[in-house]
């Protein structure tokens, strides 16, 4: 949520950050209403410096004259109330205008419509820029995941749509010695920069889904129980409402959290997407990087590269090629000011697969949060926000399983996740 006074005075950079984005929003509308917002308050201070000067009268008036004021006072209390009852009316649509509008991109942040309008900004390794050549080099045709995994027993797609409906799935013997694999090697990699961490829930209040800006926009996209609580998509949410309405020690800064939690995403907008294996499945489970820094623009930059740059060096200790792109204006959501992705080589679709995004948000986030601070000068501030992906499971798998596959169908095991698997080969000798 932005500042309503900053609204109003930077209207107009608002509505070419809007239209970056290609989110359509009325402020001029939002302006109206809170001029309305602000005449029936003046309204209502104004008669409540009435009732308190005429309440002071009646103590040293008498007779008739006091019960002339008292009369007064109950038409001026009737006048309060019906002032107040307008004041909810408008504040609903107050509200409900505030929370759609979108942050401002940064400047650096490319123009375009959608995720095929993303700019590469790095490929790794640097070998895979030769001009048609591919990132991993088979000396036969590679496989996709689905196959791989299915035939060595690693998963289980029909049971799984058979058991939890479309895009289920069951991960088996190897298969769940990998994630866990990667789970391990993910606790040691990111807990080694500092980061508190923190098992997250997944069923959430609505509160802190409007507060990260999950809501009202991306309701359809959430499972909701019949008790209006949600499951969350990623542990962004219930980590950054751990702090919800608290004013925290300037000296914390920048509080560092590595949380995971099961995910649930109902990946409404993808009908007819990669509907086959582990790229959009429901359910998953996530370790995922979040931080609150100082209000200060150049801190939410500097975090927003270490953290991207983290989940850069989980990838290449798996020595998967990969490269990161800068998201356009229309592949951003509502709080992002800058948003990198980092995509996969999946061999088997010739082509690079997201596997986490990293943003900041400014205080966004924090202001509909109301999570506070005090700086040096003694003025109450919001922190900034930003989160990363660390690494999901499933998805990691997919590329992990197409990248290492061998001629005969077996699967090297990424050399640092060996200790944790507790063999060199899947599928074959070990």
């Amino acid at each position: 949520m932005l500042d309503i006074h900053f609204i109003r005075e930077n209207i107009d950079l608002i509505k070419a950050g809007a239209a970056k984005k290609r989110i359509e929003v009325d402020l001029d509308r939002l302006v109206k209403v809170d001029d309305e917002r602000k005449m029936i308050r003046q309204e209502l201070d104004a008669k409540k410096a009435e009732q308190n000067r005429r309440s002071n009268e009646i103590q040293i008036l008498k007779d008739k004259e006091r019960e002339k004021v008292i009369e007064q006072m109950q038409h001026l209390k009737q006048g309060m109330a019906e002032g107040e009852e307008k004041l909810k009316e408008v504040m609903v649509e107050w509200q409900k205008l505030m929370l759609t509008v979108p942050n401002i991109p940064d400047m650096s942040v490319p123009d375009g419509a959608g995720d095929a309008d993303n700019l590469e900004v790095k490929r790794w390794p640097a070998r895979s820029t030769v001009e048609g050549g591919e990132p991993t080099e088979f000396s036969f045709i590679p496989k996709g995941h689905v196959e791989l995994m299915t035939a060595l027993g690693m998963a289980d797609f029909e049971r799984g749509a058979k058991v939890a409906g479309f895009r289920g799935y069951f991960l088996k013997g190897d298969g769940v010695l990998l994630a866990n694999a990667v789970w391990q090697l993910a606790l040691k990699h990111f807990s080694a920069k500092g980061m508190t961490l923190m098992s997250v829930p997944s069923l959430v209040r609505r509160e802190a889904f409007l507060g990260t800006g999950y809501l009202p926009q991306g309701e359809e996209d959430l499972y909701k129980t019949q008790d209006g609580e949600y499951l969350a998509g990623t542990g962004e949410v219930a980590t950054m409402g751990y702090y919800m309405d608290e004013t925290l020690d300037a000296g914390m800064f920048p509080v560092k959290f590595l949380a995971f939690s099961p995910c649930f995403r109902r990946e409404a907008g993808a009908h007819g997407k990669d509907v086959r294996g582990l790229i959009r499945v429901h359910e998953f489970f996530k370790w995922e990087q979040v931080v609150l820094c100082k209000a200060e623009h150049d801190e939410s930059v500097r975090m927003h590269e270490w953290l991207n740059r983290n989940t850069e060096e989980f990838i290449e200790l798996l020595q998967i090629p990969y490269h990161t792109v800068v998201n356009c204006g229309g592949d951003l959501g509502l709080g992002q000011v800058k948003k990198y992705d980092i995509e996969l080589w999946v061999p088997g679709e010739k082509t690079y697969r997201e596997i986490g995004s990293t943003s900041y948000f400014h205080d966004f986030q924090t202001r509909r949060l109301n999570i506070r601070y005090r700086d040096a000068e003694g003025n109450m501030r919001f922190p900034h926000s930003l989160n990363s992906t660390a690494i999901p499971t499933p998805r990691i798998l997919v590329s992990i399983v197409e990248n290492y596959q061998q001629e005969d169908g077996s699967i090297r095991v990424p050399e640092v996740l060996v200790p944790y698997v507790g063999k060199s080969i899947i599928g074959g000798a070990g």
